[in-house]
């Protein structure tokens, strides 16, 4: 057994959001600027929807018990439409003109829907069926009601969520301030894209995956650019994060032990106090944590889709976690079945690029023959992330699994 056991990926995503002692900070917003935030308090409905009792239907508002014998012929006394109600009161042998949304007016206690009706020209009308009382009323509250739930704290805001924010009168909403979140790539070898290439260049392509990771899990993302291998300028790097207040600095690259990965020194040499490097995760098993002032920081590796699969495992719920989801730390993974066999595994716990079919009783997951952690080519590839734990036995085609469907989180 090995001197120094590998950081299991479990206890090192327990480590990361053990971190977010605190949520973020609150703010209200208008509801058009409130989508895909996080409330940070209750919603608490303070009315009724509907707030009366309201026609479901096009037809006449009636007594129930005046056509409780049909044919039944009944004096129309008026009209009610929605935004405009009529005023009077039904009474016996009476009936009022009614349209969807209209509120019932006082005496009646049933909808008869007009195909069910034969007006006449002396303001009178003939109901050929029966209707029992509450017949196509919405009564007052049927949506919801004062006092109720309608968003608990931590939940995020939907296009749905907005509608029902607006059909309760509310205008504005408490959210959690966004997470700042600084994403600096390392490395000689690095350009960006469009510059040109010199001999031995790659163009950084990670950071924009984590940007966007970032801001899909409801974080602000700042490109802090692309650092050298230079202590001084990593560090400049690092200070910059600082000065500019963020909450999270992601690296990409450096964290490892070669001659030019030059980050962990980087970042300790500022002050950062270091919680683990090297985990048992593949790909990501060079993923470093720790504390810098106000500041958290994951150190990724530079391989993109080693960077990403991290992203997606440690930076989501580590902003969720801020934002004060409740939920940030849960298991994303969904059930499947193997497309394919699979080895037993060793000590550390692989994310595998796979293709999903979907049609049978469960989706079918079979990973891609190739897995090398620089290919995105096939990571773009990929519907789902087949997860398999450390020390997993062999297992075959048609086997139950556990994935992460891309798609759902990105």
């Amino acid at each position: 057994m090995s001197k120094n056991p590998l950081l299991p990926v479990s206890e090192a995503l327990s480590r990361i959001l053990e971190t977010a002692t605190q949520a973020m900070p609150s703010e209200r917003v208008p509801l058009d600027e409130a989508h895909r935030r996080t409330i940070s308090q209750p919603l608490i409905t303070s009315r009724d929807q509907p707030p009366f009792p309201a026609s479901a239907m096009d037809g006449y508002a009636v007594r129930a018990a005046d056509v409780a014998s049909t044919p039944a012929t009944l004096t129309v006394i008026g009209m009610g439409a929605a935004g405009h109600p009529f005023a009077g009161t039904v009474g016996p042998r009476q009936a009022v003109r009614i349209f969807t949304g209209a509120p019932v007016p006082s005496g009646a206690d049933a909808i008869v829907i007009q195909e069910n009706t034969q007006p006449s020209g002396d303001g009178k009308v003939t109901v050929s069926a029966t209707a029992s009382v509450g017949r196509f009323v919405r009564p007052a509250g049927l949506d919801f009601a004062a006092g109720e739930v309608l968003m608990a704290k931590g939940h995020r805001i939907s296009a749905r969520d907005l509608a029902l924010a607006a059909a309760a009168g509310v205008s504005h909403l408490p959210v959690r301030c966004r997470p700042r979140v600084a994403i600096l790539a390392t490395g000689d070898e690095l350009v960006r894209p469009g510059e040109e290439l010199r001999p031995g260049q790659i163009v950084a392509s990670n950071s924009y995956a984590v940007a966007a990771m970032a801001r899909s899990a409801g974080a602000d993302a700042i490109d802090l650019g692309i650092a050298r291998d230079d202590l001084a300028d990593t560090r400049a790097a690092i200070a910059k994060a600082r000065e500019l207040e963020v909450d999270i600095l992601v690296t990409l690259g450096g964290a490892s032990v070669g001659d030019h990965d030059l980050v962990q020194e980087a970042l300790t040499s500022s002050g950062m106090r270091l919680g683990f490097w090297r985990i048992a995760m593949r790909p990501g098993k060079p993923l470093m944590q720790g504390v810098l002032g106000r500041m958290r920081v994951l150190g990724f590796p530079g391989n993109p889709v080693s960077s990403i699969v991290c992203a997606l495992i440690f930076l989501r719920p580590l902003i969720r976690a801020l934002l004060g989801d409740a939920d940030a730390g849960s298991d994303p993974t969904r059930a499947g079945v193997l497309g394919a066999d699979v080895p037993n595994n060793d000590e550390r716990q692989d994310y595998l690029r796979s293709s999903v079919a979907w049609g049978g009783p469960a989706p079918e997951i079979t990973p891609f023959a190739h897995q090398d952690s620089s290919m995105m080519g096939v990571f773009a590839r990929a519907d789902a992330l087949l997860v398999r734990k450390a020390h997993a036995p062999a297992a075959k085609a048609g086997d139950a699994c556990r994935a992460l469907f891309l798609d759902e989180w990105e």
